[in-house]
């Protein structure tokens, strides 16, 4: 973007500001730093035939020229297109467009987009994200690895570090230069709370100094008002709060000393405790904070799951009373040493016989509770479990644009037995995620008692390695976290470090263990439904879905008649094995083969073995019929994908993951069944909500801007790879296509589109203000294996 801009760099763009820019900026032409900046992108040259003639021309009302188009959004129909030409202008058009050829990868953008530019790159720009998930190779020849995969020591370990990948990624020290204490941080000047460390505490304790010295002055995006504030009428940053001059005041008291106090404008309904009592209010509006509720997750307003600090020191210390599940436990241990010493003998062909050991097997100490219904259909879209970037503020902007059902990030299930405050955290969700997900009575089939208005969108994914763990945290999921839709358990993450524990994608090789681990947590969970995640296998010649499938339906052969099936209520499959890890397309074919599979299980039972009993109507999650959900996933990337899934290979519903990153708006795409062509400053908007939601969700002190800033970067490094709608020669855009050097339609959008991680960091900078000087962000390297979806 050129230095003279109407977007002012320190400040947020207004609406209107934004549609101005967009309106103005294309009729003038691309400034030469813009055209330089998009030049970055390497453009492929070899000779290119469009096998087909889908323009974008022929959805929209007649041909749009750069300088006619403008702010608003451009639909396009999903159902008009045909191989004919429109008219004879479009017939008399050349077969061979330009140099680039579909078959390699490159977006479809229209020729006079295009920008000619040189093989070479820059060294700041952000490396092709496929490549960043495993398709390339490092300077050896080898394939790049992340650090989680990173198994040896010595100078190969300290190379990877330096890659800049996921794990081990620093992003610097972006924190006050003076912290302030947390005895100080929320009271008013005269009376704070007394400081538990006394004179060993190092944090500052004068606040006019912190104010004074202590801290980077106030942001003045947003018109220097808190968003937080001004959205629930107090802030539980209190004056660690970079908005701070908003919402705090000079009170002059009685004996003529002037006092600095934070306004407090919240309706009374929500000034209450974690207990639920209410809090009270002192003159003159300021805050007033009961001792012990200084934790900041405490404070904010609609947010659920928030786990209380005390249950997370019971777990890290022991304390938390596990005894029901030990009782379980110990029973699947004694199941497991039996049924292998029954196998043994079976294999064997022992002349003991097995008469003894069946005298031996005892019913589990007590069966699983009924569990609450569950709903997928065409009406749910799923948003994919995201590592690092399925955050909150991203899943609450997912949900607005229409998403039904959402996932947190995976938790790692020791870390929650653990008390981990990062993992726990994962488990919050919005107010949003608390309400039902569409539902269409009548429409599509649901099963017995299903109640829509008991149903959530928000459910957790889990990852272990054993039957005893994810038992126990399904257990303390189901009394921490009572707002939960279900709890899935991660059997498809890739990444050495928790295959090579036995979790993730090494259950697809253990399925007698993945068995049991379904069973324990089906047994602990209460009324929340256990589902799993799962893909086709661990190598790509290999796919062991079909026979999972099995397993995760009705149990093992000789368990099913005693046991009756796990009680898995869903399977999701993502089309792709361990060995591919994110790269090439999606296998729907096998997704459709494993879809009848199922379709077979819940039609007709008896016809899966010689050997199937009538399972035990309490072990099954959803019905008496013992019907189980399948959804798929992998490269849906727009309605037309998500809906043409749904037909040829009959899942109930499709989770969307990298899709929904490039563009969230994904989600209102299959609701109104049609392409949105969104411009630059509708995705400016998109910006400043995920920028709101963040300040909301992590605060908006200097920590807050900075977590803020990080998540936004890491959600940026996937949005710049959307090309809009209005600049394709033909539809269905693909998630795999990568563009040429391309300029857009108005400064706006080609900064939007730049590769260059510098661009992305100027793009925050219009609502969080300038960059934190020990805040540090380098782009994804080939070497970094993002797993995107859990």
């Amino acid at each position: 973007m050129a230095q003279e801009s109407d977007v002012n760099m320190t400040g947020a763009a207004s609406k209107e500001e934004r549609v101005v820019l967009a309106n103005d900026a294309s009729n003038l032409p691309v400034a030469p730093d813009s055209e330089e900046r998009a030049a970055k992108r390497l453009k492929v040259d070899g000779p290119a035939k469009l096998k087909e003639s889908h323009s974008v021309e022929k959805m929209v009302d007649g041909p749009a020229k750069p300088e006619e188009r403008n702010d608003v959004e451009k639909t396009v129909p999903a159902g008009r297109r045909e191989d004919a030409p429109a008219n004879e202008d479009d017939a008399k058009k050349p077969d061979i467009i330009d140099s680039r050829d579909r078959r390699n990868g490159n977006a479809p953008i229209k020729k006079e987009y295009l920008i000619e530019v040189s093989a070479s790159k820059n060294s700041s720009e952000a490396v092709d994200d496929d490549e960043a998930e495993g398709r390339g190779d490092n300077a050896n020849g080898e394939p790049w690895r992340d650090d989680r995969d990173v198994g040896g020591k010595g100078k190969g370990k300290k190379d990877k570090r330096k890659k800049g990948q996921n794990t081990e990624r620093t992003f610097g020290k972006f924190d006050d230069a003076l912290p302030l204490c947390n005895s100080r941080a929320f009271y008013a000047e005269f009376s704070p709370r007394e400081c538990k460390y006394g004179d060993r505490c190092k944090l500052c304790h004068d606040l006019r100094k912190y104010l004074g010295e202590g801290r980077r002055d106030d942001v003045e995006t947003f018109g220097g008002k808190c968003p937080v504030f001004e959205q629930y009428g107090s802030c539980p940053s209190g004056w660690k709060c970079r908005f701070v001059k908003s919402h705090m005041k000079e009170v002059e008291r009685e004996d003529g000393r002037k006092e600095l106090v934070l306004a407090d404008n919240s309706k009374p309904a929500e000034k209450t405790k974690a207990d639920g009592t209410a809090e009270g209010n002192g003159d003159n509006g300021e805050q007033k904070r009961e001792p012990g509720n200084d934790e900041p997750e405490e404070r904010r307003l609609g947010v659920f799951n928030v786990v209380p600090m005390a249950h997370k020191i019971e777990l890290n210390r022991k304390r938390t009373n596990f005894t029901k599940a030990d009782q379980y436990i110990k029973w699947t241990n004694q199941e497991a040493e039996l049924g292998n010493e029954f196998h043994h003998r079976k294999k064997g062909q022992s002349t003991e016989g097995i008469d003894d050991l069946r005298a031996r097997f005892v019913d589990p100490p007590f069966k699983a509770s009924e569990k609450r219904r569950l709903y997928f259909g065409p009406e749910t879209p799923t948003l994919a479990p995201l590592t690092t970037q399925g955050n909150l503020p991203f899943r609450r902007l997912c949900v607005e644009l229409g998403c039904q059902v959402t996932y947190s990030e995976m938790a790692m299930g020791m870390q929650l037995l653990q008390g981990s405050k990062a993992d726990w955290t994962l488990m919050k969700a919005h107010e949003s995620e608390v309400s039902p997900p569409k539902f269409s009575p009548g429409k599509t089939y649901v099963f017995d008692n299903y109640d829509n208005a008991r149903d959530l969108k928000f459910g957790a994914q889990i990852s272990g390695n054993q039957p005893w763990m994810v038992t126990k945290v399904a257990d303390v999921l189901n009394r921490f976290c009572p707002h939960l839709r279900l709890i899935d358990l991660n059997c498809g993450c890739p990444i050495d470090m928790v295959f090579k524990s036995g979790g993730g994608s090494a259950l697809l090789e253990s399925q007698a263990k993945m068995e049991r681990m379904i069973r324990g947590m089906n047994v602990m969970s209460g009324e929340i439904p256990v589902t799993a995640k799962i893909r086709t296998g661990v190598k790509n010649n290999r796919p062991t879905a079909t026979q999972l499938l099995g397993r995760l339906a009705f149990g093992a052969r000789e368990h099913r008649e005693r046991l009756g099936a796990p009680g898995c209520a869903a399977v999701t499959l993502h089309g792709r094995s361990r060995e591919q890890r994110y790269t090439n397309k999606a296998d729907w074919g096998y997704i459709g083969e494993c879809a009848a599979l199922i379709k077979s299980y819940n039609a007709q039972k008896d016809a899966l073995t010689d050997t199937v009993v009538e399972p035990d109507a309490s072990t099954l999650p959803n019905a008496k019929d013992g019907r189980m959900y399948f959804l798929g996933n992998g490269d849906c990337y727009s309605h037309v994908d998500y809906f043409d899934n749904i037909d040829k290979a009959h899942v109930d519903s499709v989770m969307i993951g990298r899709g929904a990153l490039i563009k969230p708006w994904i989600f209102e795409e299959i609701e109104k069944g049609q392409y949105l062509d969104k411009s630059s400053s509708e995705r400016l908007g998109y910006i400043e909500k995920f920028v709101r939601y963040g300040l909301e969700a992590w605060g908006s002190d200097e920590l807050g801007i900075g977590f803020t800033r990080r998540f936004l970067l890491e959600w940026l490094s996937f949005a710049h790879r959307y090309v809009p709608i209005g600049l394709l020669e033909y539809l269905p855009p693909s998630l795999n296509d990568r563009p040429p050097a391309y300029k857009g339609r108005d400064e706006l959008e080609t900064l939007m589109a730049s590769t260059n991680y510098k661009d992305w960091i100027k793009i925050t900078e219009m609502f969080l203000g300038p960059v934190h000087p020990g805040f540090q962000f380098m782009p994804k390297h080939k070497s970094n294996s993002y797993e995107a979806e859990g």
